[in-house]
């Protein structure tokens, strides 16, 4: 009896042993084909077909629905994308050459000889025109941003080519105001994109100018141990506090711009910019006291 005891305990261990050996292979194939499942979804290349439902747990069969039902959302994300693309191509060009239309005969009717009344009606459609151009070409460059179209690639780049680029373009402008543009040199460096950082700082300086009658404008380099910061300073009218929470909403002007030139989307696209590259912008200013737009770029 004690043989047959020890037999019968012997045949329970090696039963358990086999029991626990086939759970572990059945857990280890399951976990093999949820890994293969994953892969596959993130490579883009997930197919429902490509495994057998019969030799899957129900959770292997909720992680088939869950991933099909991912790719399925993701294509039609990508191909929501790819409409907004075409819209956004097509609106910018057919209503290019329309536009330079306008501002050629613009231009002509300029150069004739008009009576006051009609030579202010001919200079008032080319500022206009020019409006047009310049919220159409806004729109486009903020609508291929956050549709994911146009991309930023930060990069470490001196600040320097940025700079000489804002000064050759404003400068006469500025000069035609009578205002006094000073560009700080600098070397310093920091991690941007070269082309966009370039469009948020000139959209600060062009506002900058645009809303200072007399004085400075000037553009400085400070750096940090975690950024670069680059501002953008001026004598103007100056922003109210209460104001200053607003003025980076889309298309929002402040009071007494509405003789000024703009859309009120410049702020919006350059802080969106410089989001998108780590960094953040702020505002400094009292009302008859000018106004400092600060760019911080990561290191």
């Amino acid at each position: 009896m004690a043989d047959l005891g020890w037999f019968f305990g012997v045949a329970c261990l090696l039963l358990a042993g086999i029991a626990v050996g086939l759970e572990r292979r059945k857990a280890k194939k399951t976990m093999e084909s949820l890994d293969a499942m994953l892969s596959c979804a993130m490579e883009g290349d997930f197919r429902e077909t490509t495994f057998d439902e019969s030799l899957l747990s129900a959770l292997e069969t909720r992680m088939v629905q869950f991933l099909s039902a991912s790719t399925c959302s993701a294509q039609q994300v990508a191909s929501e994308q790819q409409r907004i693309q075409a819209l956004i191509g097509d609106i910018s060009h057919q209503t290019k050459t329309p536009i330079a239309n306008l501002r050629l005969y613009a231009e002509l009717l300029q150069e004739e000889e008009l009576p006051p009344e009609a030579k202010e009606y001919a200079e008032t459609l080319y500022a206009q025109t020019e409006k047009l151009r310049f919220l159409i070409d806004a729109l486009v460059k903020l609508s291929r941003l956050e549709n994911g179209i146009i991309t930023l690639h930060p990069e470490r780049s001196c600040l320097a080519p940025v700079l000489t680029q804002v000064e050759q373009q404003f400068l006469p402008r500025a000069q035609s105001r009578g205002l006094l543009l000073s560009v700080l040199p600098s070397e310093e460096v920091a991690c941007f994109d070269a082309k966009w950082t370039a469009e948020a700082l000139c959209n600060l300086v062009d506002n900058a100018i645009k809303y200072t009658n007399k004085g400075s404008v000037s553009v400085s380099v400070t750096p940090y141990e975690m950024f670069v910061r680059v501002d953008v300073a001026d004598t103007g009218i100056g922003i109210s506090e209460e104001e200053q929470a607003k003025i980076f909403r889309r298309f929002y002007r402040v009071e007494g711009s509405a003789q000024q030139d703009g859309v009120g989307i410049g702020l919006y696209l350059t802080r969106d910019i410089l989001r998108r590259e780590g960094g953040y912008l702020k505002v400094t200013s009292k009302p008859g006291e000018g106004a400092v737009f600060s760019m911080f770029l990561p290191v």
